[in-house]
């Protein structure tokens, strides 16, 4: 795929003619630069000379786009083999280039699903998140880890899977409270074979799959059975699991008969935002849903809008088999077929105009709808705040981006940095960032030491990711939790990394460290308050009380990390593969560093020679 640019001193349309001449009419990507070579916008082409063509036009262009080729200053091709090539490959620059005059998917997280394990004789029922690298059978997505939980919960009533992990499995000598509170069969300690929790599995995955009828009859059957058998206890427990098994079916919301397995993908437009709300519909159940604010403007079009998403969001998931939308886009074959290579077979994009189908896209809309709605009366006031902000301490404009700094620790142990960013949508939660401290010269407990630490790391980043500040990526504003010495170290740190211009605030907790008494600290200025009851206030509490809570997850988690840490974790050649193995066989640690070289041997996985490191590392033997 041959990539080509020519840079030339026209701009504009004059410009982008004059890049007629070297193109021919293969499928391809095309960017147009502005004069710091800021990538502006990334399009796909079934001919770059046909579609470069459009652009040299002098008229006849939306607002957007007239902009957008006055800022032109140069051109970037790149040719591919076919146009659904161009299209996947598009949508990667998009994701990673994030041009200002595409249509962008701001919030690209991963989704939860619900994996039963295949590594083991009695399966564990869990919630997974990421890469799909374990065996085993995954349900999902489910839009969120708490529609998750709560039909993992339901699923532990119904079926008794275990969720405890494979090395508490092999440890447990008794049932824990989960046998006691029946919410699992016990197999851990033989309460019941391997056979029959091999059926209980199946029942769980052809459930998870839609399966239910048969279930829920055979335990109708079985609790009559245990009844006229006058085996009370057992039919009132098969008589809550099958209340337990409506409650999942009951909780899904919407349950369509005519629709196994799609996606519902509607949009909502208005005052040039937008909203694409996402339904999960799984086994003729519905898993959730999501909504999404893609970055828009106020002349781009609905089926553009929905094009650059579904591109954009099905990049890093695979689709299901059907996808049902509230507008039609003007690509559709082209992007069923680069959906079907992603996924290895059909995909079909609908636009239902009448039945089951559309009722599902309907109620989709309105939810996009309101929605929107919600989210436009909180940007307003979101907007009103820091525009307060910017008032109270004299900053030159209302900022767009505000960095939250906070540390948290115990005595200086597990100690993390926390960085939370708002902007004029409210908390930007995929900019937040921790900062696990690693300068072992930090005394323990140096709050100084660590903001040092935290904003030294982030400032060299960013000064070397971006020298020009081309990207939003720089803070117009950092708040710091602390008061002058806080705010002293602050500015010797700054002034050291030669950021002079970003402005900073300490607050401090103020008399009593009442909330509501803050004082605010800025170099070589008096301490400041605002009025009692002022929303700014408000505004600043909350910023500071969400990096407080961000900095002390990222604490807790750390220190979880290392209470669960254990000595094979330092022993060359062992990883999380070998580390299960040797639990699973030996029970602890300890019994792995009490074990003898035959037995290390005799793990699956573990070769001689890993057997002998291991048996070195815990014998002090070079």
């Amino acid at each position: 795929m041959p990539e080509t640019a020519a840079p030339s001193p026209q701009t504009g349309h004059r410009l982008i003619q004059s890049y007629l001449k070297t193109l021919d009419n293969s499928p391809g990507v095309y960017r147009m630069l502005d004069a710091q070579s800021r990538v502006l916008y990334v399009g796909k082409a079934r001919s770059l000379k046909k579609r470069v063509a459009n652009y040299a036009k002098p008229t006849g262009h939306s607002g957007r786009i007239a902009r957008m080729i006055r800022e032109t200053t140069s051109m970037m091709f790149l040719t591919t083999r076919t146009e659904t090539e161009a299209l996947l490959l598009e949508q990667n620059l998009i994701k990673q280039l994030k041009p200002r005059y595409n249509v962008l998917l701001r919030d690209d997280k991963s989704f939860p699903n619900i994996l039963v394990s295949g590594e083991h004789d009695f399966p564990q029922i869990k919630k997974h998140r990421g890469a799909k690298k374990e065996k085993g059978s995954y349900f999902g997505p489910f839009a969120s880890a708490g529609a998750v939980n709560r039909t993992l919960n339901q699923l532990q009533k119904v079926f008794l899977l275990r969720n405890c992990s494979d090395a508490m499995f092999q440890s447990r000598t008794r049932p824990c409270l989960l046998y006691q509170i029946k919410r699992c069969s016990a197999p851990c300690v033989g309460h019941i074979s391997a056979e029959d929790y091999a059926l209980t599995v199946r029942d769980a995955t052809r459930f998870l799959r839609g399966d239910s009828t048969d279930i829920q009859a055979r335990l109708a059957a079985d609790m009559t059975t245990a009844s006229e058998a006058m085996e009370f206890e057992r039919a009132a427990a098969l008589r809550d699991r099958i209340r337990a098994l409506t409650n999942v079916q009951s909780s899904q919301g919407i349950n369509p008969r005519g629709v196994a397995e799609a996606d519902v993908i509607a949009l909502h437009m208005e005052g040039g935002q937008a909203c694409v709300q996402v339904f999960f519909i799984r086994a003729h159940q519905n898993w959730g849903n999501r909504d999404f604010y893609p970055r828009v403007g106020v002349d781009i079009d609905a089926p553009e809008v929905l094009e650059a998403f579904l591109g954009q969001f099905y990049d890093t998931k695979d689709p299901p088999r059907q996808l049902l939308l509230s507008h039609p886009i003007d690509n559709l074959d082209l992007m069923e077929d680069a959906l079907a290579q992603k996924l290895g077979r059909k995909v079909e994009i609908l636009v239902p105009q009448r039945g089951e189908k559309a009722e599902l896209v309907d109620g989709a809309l309105r939810n996009a709808r309101e929605s929107l709605a919600r989210k436009m009366s909180e940007s307003a006031t979101q907007t009103k705040l820091l525009a307060g902000l910017a008032e109270a301490f004299g900053l030159d404009a209302p900022p767009k981006r505000v960095e939250v700094y906070d540390n948290s620790h115990i005595q200086g142990t597990n100690a993390v940095g926390g960085m939370i960013v708002a902007g004029p949508d409210g908390f930007l939660k995929s900019q937040y960032r921790k900062f696990n401290i690693k300068d072992d010269r930090i005394t323990p407990g140096d709050d100084f030491g660590m903001m040092k630490e935290v904003l030294t790391r982030r400032f060299q980043r960013l000064l070397k990711e971006d020298p020009d500040r081309k990207s939003d990526a720089w803070p117009d504003l950092l708040l710091i939790d602390g008061g002058a010495g806080q705010v002293s170290a602050v500015a010797q740190i700054m002034g050291e990394l030669g950021v002079t211009d970003v402005p900073f605030i300490g607050v401090a907790k103020g008399i009593d460290r009442d909330a509501g008494k803050e004082e605010f600290h800025r170099p070589g200025a008096r301490p400041t308050a605002l009025r009692h009851n002022d929303p700014v206030l408000y505004f600043i509490q909350r910023l500071r009380d969400e990096a407080h809570r961000f900095a002390i997850g990222a604490h807790r988690a750390k220190r979880s990390k290392a209470v669960s840490a254990t000595p094979l974790d330092d022993v060359p050649g062992v990883g999380a593969t070998r580390k299960r193995a040797l639990l699973l066989h030996f029970g602890s640690a300890k019994a792995v560093a009490r074990a003898d070289l035959s037995d290390l041997s005799a793990v699956e996985g573990i070769s001689d020679t890993i057997a002998e490191t291991i048996y070195d590392f815990f014998h002090d033997r070079d």
